[in-house]
């Protein structure tokens, strides 16, 4: 058996305290990134509920028809997205997944919440249920393992 030479070993040496350290540095800003998570919870709940107080029952929107455009056409690239990451089978899939499905989730809550009473209210719950069925698939792609389907 070969014996390594001294650069080899010191190579070696230098690489696995290199990935020991990258490793911690990873573990300590997963935990700075939650530290911050729940501070922005902390924050969010007392300013939602500011919100509800304080805000308007109604309001005059500018831009009302790209609003809505836009949040659509975000859904329609995500769909995109999505199926084009999936047929080639590349993991940021489920990454595309997930915000889709958030978007899908958006826009039914705007559509119901902004909606007039009566048949406006109507069309908004039969756009939700319509809504509702690219988000539960984007929900599935997200969380589904594609490794283990066959």
């Amino acid at each position: 058996m070969k014996k390594q030479s001294y650069e080899k070993q010191l190579a070696g040496w230098t690489l696995l305290l290199l990935g020991i350290a990258v490793g911690a540095v990873a573990v300590a800003l997963k935990r700075w990134t939650l530290v911050f998570l729940g501070a922005a919870t902390v924050v969010l709940v007392p300013w939602t509920v500011v919100l509800g107080l304080t805000l308007p029952a109604d309001t005059e929107v500018r831009h009302w028809s790209p609003a809505w455009t836009g949040l659509d056409v975000l859904m329609a690239a995500g769909c995109a997205a999505t199926l084009l990451l999936g047929l080639r089978g590349r993991p940021a899939a489920r990454l595309t997944a997930s915000a889709t499905a958030a978007v899908a989730v958006l826009d039914a809550w705007f559509d119901i919440t902004t909606a007039q009473a009566g048949s406006g209210l109507t069309q908004a719950l039969a756009c939700a249920v319509g809504e509702a069925a690219p988000a539960c698939v984007c929900v599935f792609l997200a969380v589904t393992d594609r490794r283990s389907r066959t």
